[in-house]
């Protein structure tokens, strides 16, 4: 499974013909236990939470991880502390901890913001804050009023480089309080940059991370100890993803963690 040998340009190649969001390629690491790189179809990124459980459910699930419970992972978003467990019905669930979170206000048009997905000004959220966001990948948090919207929305990918003139690379992430799930806190969808080469992804670890610091910081300021949420994403698209999400806070400085659950669905064979 190792991708030693392999050139940015042979994993690019991979990426593409493998057609997914993000596709994974794990290398030997001086400095953690391995190290990943991640790929859309049309760059690099330094971070993909899914990505990642995938490719420690791989290892697990072939018995690659000498039995370790606790790793870590290199990454260019740094160094990462990764848990595996496996519970007596032989499921597979990893714990991830994610980059500092980082937020950027967003300057641009509201307006021309809201028809680059489809709806209009009035269907954001009269209080939340717009907001890049990252715990290891930028996107721009869109909090939008009512659940009904969703299913309303219609990217226009190739427009978000002009709308998102502070980070033109970032992908756009809509997101509200009203869920399809009653036991969901947060509800989104996550429309990629045209530069990635896709539109949209069904369930984002690194979005749905960054939600939750979002929320631990504009949401349900003041908490104390820990926030457990639970993120749901891709019923729009015919998937029904969820991610849960820990925040800690320590003085003025928050700690998020993801948690989910990986299945195998097929072996491709790719030729380059």
């Amino acid at each position: 499974m190792n991708s030693k040998g392999l050139s940015d340009s042979d994993m690019q190649e991979i990426t593409a013909k493998a057609g997914y969001n993000e596709t994974a390629f794990l290398l030997d690491s001086d400095l953690a236990d391995l190290k990943i790189r991640y790929f859309t179809p049309g760059y690099e990124t330094d971070l993909c939470g899914h990505a990642t459980m995938a490719m420690v459910y791989a290892l697990a699930g072939r018995g690659k991880l000498d039995g370790n419970e606790l790793l870590t992972i290199e990454t260019k978003a740094g160094i990462l502390p990764i848990k595996v467990t496996r519970n007596q019905d032989d499921e597979w669930s990893i714990a991830m901890k994610q980059a500092v979170p980082k937020f950027i206000e967003y300057e641009g048009s509201k307006r021309e913001l809201m028809h680059s997905i489809g709806l209009k000004e009035s269907d954001l959220h009269p209080t939340f804050p717009i907001l890049y966001g990252s715990t290891g990948s930028w996107t721009l948090l869109v909090p939008v009023k009512h659940l009904s919207a969703f299913q309303e929305m219609k990217p226009d990918n190739q427009r978000f480089p002009d709308v998102l003139q502070e980070l033109p690379r970032a992908s756009i992430h809509p997101f509200c309080l009203e869920t399809h799930d009653p036991a969901a806190d947060m509800h989104g969808r996550h429309f990629s940059s045209p530069y990635a080469g896709t539109v949209e992804d069904a369930v984002t670890g690194t979005a749905s991370a960054v939600m939750g610091a979002y929320y631990a910081k504009f949401i349900q300021t003041g908490f104390t100890g820990r926030l457990d949420l639970v993120v749901e994403q891709g019923q729009e698209i015919g998937k029904d993803g969820r991610v849960a999400v820990q925040v800690s806070k320590h003085k003025e400085n928050l700690d998020v963690q993801i948690t989910g659950k990986a299945v195998y669905v097929k072996e491709l064979s790719i030729l380059f």
